[in-house]
């Protein structure tokens, strides 16, 4: 069985120290690549040549305020991919726009989720996200 990959789009290096943290609390033992911007993370999702053995995530934590290329854009070009019409993802956003919370299901967002602000609450949620999409959820074979 492989390692599970998840990929954590964040720009904001005290959010990914954080979500990084609390994936440690929770023992949670994915291999996490981290993408810090929109251009980044298309990269490593959509390669001009992906290479034969391409892992994709089994999870995308996507934040929405991204530089170069906004995360709506991001979930866009994955759901118009084939290779990655299917990984999950999660918005993980301080975002409490209704715009974005329906734009994100719009675009194909599997969950949207804000970002709690307070540190234990924010552990807990990165506990039952890891539950839920790593050990729950059966994704489709890709």
């Amino acid at each position: 069985m492989r390692s599970k990959v998840i990929l954590l789009v964040e720009d904001n290096p005290d959010d990914v120290e954080l979500t990084l943290r609390a994936f440690q609390k929770n023992n949670i033992t994915s291999n996490v690549v981290v993408a810090r911007d929109g251009v980044e993370a298309l990269d490593h999702l959509l390669p001009d040549t992906p290479p034969a053995n391409q892992v994709l995530p089994e999870l995308v934590l996507l934040d929405l305020n991204l530089p170069k290329i906004s995360g709506l854009e991001v979930l866009r070009r994955m759901r118009a991919e084939p290779r990655t019409r299917r990984v999950p993802v999660v918005v993980l956003t301080s975002s409490q726009e209704e715009r974005d919370i329906l734009s994100s299901y719009d675009l194909g967002a599997n969950s949207f989720v804000q970002k709690p602000v307070d540190y234990t609450q924010f552990v807990d949620a990165a506990r039952q996200l890891s539950v839920y999409w790593l050990e729950l959820n059966q994704s489709p074979n890709r």
